[in-house]
């Protein structure tokens, strides 16, 4: 074989989701687009705010010299203070420019952080069902990629995390609200987490990272709260995007954020300088990085994927599926009736559904539901759906 055998591989165990957005672009063009409901990616569907199109138009029009230029590789000052001043009051940590790192997307981000972070053969633990490819991200560096058990409700087990730490863990990265359940973990149990590596990382002798992937932070409902993990751990690192909640995931923009009271901050924020250049990102666009610093705090409307939610839960529920009505992101995880849960969803594609098994974000038995998506598609693939459950009753 010509290619990599590490890259081989990936291929072979590829993203479900990628494998279910190709299938869906086949069956659209066997059966038209209208006719086949497509539930396989968390691609936005609302527009982003009105302003994103205003201050683009403004910055592409500015005469300001040197504006598609270099800049520092953490990105320009001017971005990172007014990210920092944001996150200050959202966190409730004083943070500042220094510690803030523009990055492209969160993707970028995680493999920045564990570019710098990682020796061969360091573990990283994460709650599962997780996203599929931050396997990729932590082997992408040499490291040993581990999923720990969370309970029924799909929140964190400490019990179970305790027991996975071993002298080889270096970080623990968790993403809340979760992809692919939507659960919000809680500040008590963030507190728990973190004394818990707190403890582990004064008996082992090495720090351990707590690093949270946030790009759903903004996109929760009924009146839940995103807890700060800079709160409950110092050592602790968060990897963002604005992908979701202003809709931009094509724009590749998004930070890294550094816990200010972490022991080796000024160290982190060098090493993580140095690994978004010479993993080939070099710096974060300069476009989108202009915009975001004038876009905190803003998001798209976040009650259009609660009432997509509930139309989805409302109906799914009617039919006898069982899950856990998501708190954040716009993701449902329903429980699939029979135990393959790739058999299942290959059952919902006869009825043109297209949903992805469980067991590509180590969660067997389940499968994901994107519902970033247009409400006839919901509507229209509701009966598919009761079709598909009535025939495992």
């Amino acid at each position: 074989m010509t290619i990599s055998k590490t890259v081989e591989g990936i291929i072979a165990n590829s993203s479900f989701i990628r494998k279910m957005f190709e299938e869906g672009a086949r069956l659209k063009a066997e059966h038209g687009p209208d006719n086949v409901f497509d539930f396989s990616l968390g691609n936005p569907n609302l527009p982003p705010p009105a302003q994103f199109k205003t201050i683009m138009h403004e910055i592409i029009d500015t005469e300001e010299p040197g504006i598609h230029g270099y800049m520092p590789q953490p990105g320009y000052p001017q971005v990172r203070n007014e990210i920092a001043a944001f996150l200050t009051r959202e966190y409730n940590v004083d943070i500042s420019g220094e510690d803030v790192l523009m990055t492209c997307g969160a993707a970028g981000a995680l493999n920045v952080i564990f570019k710098a972070l990682l020796d061969p053969q360091d573990e990283v633990l994460s709650p599962q069902p997780c996203f599929v490819e931050y396997r990729f991200y932590v082997e992408n560096h040499g490291g040993v990629f581990k999923t720990v058990p969370t309970k029924p409700d799909f929140s964190l087990d400490l019990e179970a995390l305790a027991g996975a730490i071993t002298e080889k863990t270096k970080v623990v990265l968790i993403n809340s609200p979760n992809n692919p359940t939507g659960q919000v973990y809680s500040k008590a149990s963030l507190d728990s987490l973190g004394a818990l590596l707190e403890n582990k990382s004064k008996a082992l002798g090495r720090t351990i990272y707590l690093v949270s992937d946030e790009p759903y932070r903004k996109i929760v409902y009924d009146d839940v709260v995103v807890p700060s993990i800079f709160e409950s751990y110092k050592e602790s690192i968060v990897a963002t995007s604005y992908s979701k909640d202003i809709s931009i995931p094509g724009e590749r923009i998004g930070f890294v954020a550094v816990n200010p009271r972490a022991t080796f901050r000024g160290e982190l924020a060098g090493a993580m300088a140095i690994t978004n250049r010479i993993l080939g990102f070099v710096n974060a666009p300069a476009i989108m990085q202009r915009a975001v610093a004038r876009l905190q705090g803003l998001s798209v409307d976040i009650n259009e994927y609660k009432r997509k939610r509930d139309l989805l839960c409302d109906g799914l529920a009617a039919s006898g599926y069982e899950f856990i009505r998501p708190p954040g992101a716009f993701y449902l995880f329903p429980k699939a009736p029979i135990a393959d849960d790739v058999a299942f969803t290959k059952a919902l594609q006869e009825e043109l559904i297209l949903t992805v098994p469980g067991s590509g974000f180590a969660g067997p038995g389940y499968f994901r539901i994107a519902f970033c998506c247009d409400d006839e598609t919901i509507v229209n693939a509701l009966p598919g759906f009761a079709k598909v459950m009535q025939r495992y009753r």
